[in-house]
């Protein structure tokens, strides 16, 4: 039987690789929490520099919305096929969820280690004839089984049958970490679990770090703050760029609220409409 053994050398580098393991996870762990942070801090102050104008603005794009589906239909009532609507756009303020609860590491199994290699087919043997041999045993039925199972003792090691051995062994009383060599098939897979649990939470911290650098808001927020390095005030200029639109969107719904008797300017009305919201999005 091949040796499923985990040796004390091959048991410390397999530590030290967990180790390694968890200390690139917590370094990866604080350049996404510190990166959330700053992109939070950022999304505050960008709302209360421009909230109240961004609320002013969609409020108006509300009551156009509405204005603007008013002369749709009145066109089609006209017979007048109207320019096909444009979805609203999004503002770049999505939430931002921290990292998902780490599934913690099991607990190392307990045992006994100064056995943790299995013992070679030799000290087995000699287990063997120390359990087995007959002249330990009273006269009688118990003499006779002794010479019969240290007879399979001798063939078994004599043919390099380890797994005969151990059977023979464990079917004595010897203690199976004696015959197995300690808890080395629990180690083993305690240390394949936490490897693979480490090395799937480091696949889920840099997934969420991604999608954290690919949010709108990052980008803004590495714009604005360049910007302010260079001295200018980027959020001074969105916030006149929005009141700047509010004054336009007022003058469309005075617009938009007065021409819906005349299909032709209603018409031109909504494809401008259209062209606006389908085009770039502000700041």
């Amino acid at each position: 039987m091949a040796s499923l053994a985990i040796t004390r050398h091959e048991l410390a580098r397999r530590r030290g690789q967990l180790q390694e393991l968890q200390r690139y996870l917590a370094l990866l762990e604080a350049d996404h929490d510190g990166a959330r942070a700053r992109l939070l801090g950022f999304r505050q102050r960008y709302l209360e520099a421009l909230g109240p104008l961004m609320r002013e603005l969609d409020a108006l794009e509300g009551q156009l919305q509405q204005a603007t589906a008013t002369l749709s239909e009145a066109l089609r009532r006209q017979g007048v096929e109207p320019p096909p609507p444009a979805p609203p756009r999004s503002r770049p303020w999505p939430d931002i969820p921290a990292l998902p609860a780490a599934t913690p590491l099991p607990p190392e199994p307990a045992g006994p280690l100064a056995d943790l290699p299995p013992p070679s087919l030799k000290t087995l043997y000699r287990r063997a004839a120390r359990r087995l041999h007959p002249d330990l045993a009273p006269s009688g039925p118990a003499r006779a089984a002794c010479e019969q199972r240290m007879a399979a003792a001798n063939e078994a090691y004599a043919s390099g049958d380890r797994a005969r051995l151990e059977q023979l062994l464990l079917a004595a009383g010897e203690p199976a970490e004696k015959v197995i060599g300690g808890p080395a098939d629990a180690l083993r897979a305690w240390l394949g679990l936490c490897e693979h649990l480490v090395q799937g939470r480091i696949r889920v911290v840099q997934a969420q770090t991604l999608a954290l650098h690919s949010l709108q808001m990052h980008g803004l927020r590495v714009a604005v703050e360049r910007a302010e390095a260079g001295g200018m005030r980027p959020l001074d200029i969105m916030a006149a760029r929005l009141r700047a639109q509010i004054a336009e969107r007022r003058q469309e719904l005075y617009i938009g609220e007065r021409v819906g008797g005349d299909a032709r300017l209603a018409a031109d009305f909504l494809r401008r409409r259209h062209q606006q919201l389908a085009g770039p999005g502000p700041g």
